[in-house]
């Protein structure tokens, strides 16, 4: 993920759905609109969870890609 800033980092490695996209969005809306949080989790069914979180709720995933068994997201903040 070469060259992509981002503004805010979450680290929810380790933890299970619901609990990454719970703090994904409790970070999410301490950060203003158009910021980006980077996300690194490990629950293998986040992609599809943080996928559909983006789609409900507008805020816009810009990138997800699989490092190894991390899953690294930049989810870009809507705005209000």
């Amino acid at each position: 993920m070469s060259g992509v800033e981002f503004d805010a980092e979450l680290d929810v490695r380790k933890l299970a759905c619901p609990l990454p996209i719970l703090r994904a969005k409790k970070s999410l809306a301490a950060m203003r609109a158009g910021q980006v949080l980077r996300i690194v989790a490990t629950d293998q069914g986040s992609p599809k969870d943080f996928l559909d979180f983006c789609s409900k709720t507008g805020n816009e995933l810009l990138s997800s890609e699989v490092c190894g068994d991390e899953f690294i997201f930049l989810i870009r903040r809507r705005a209000d």
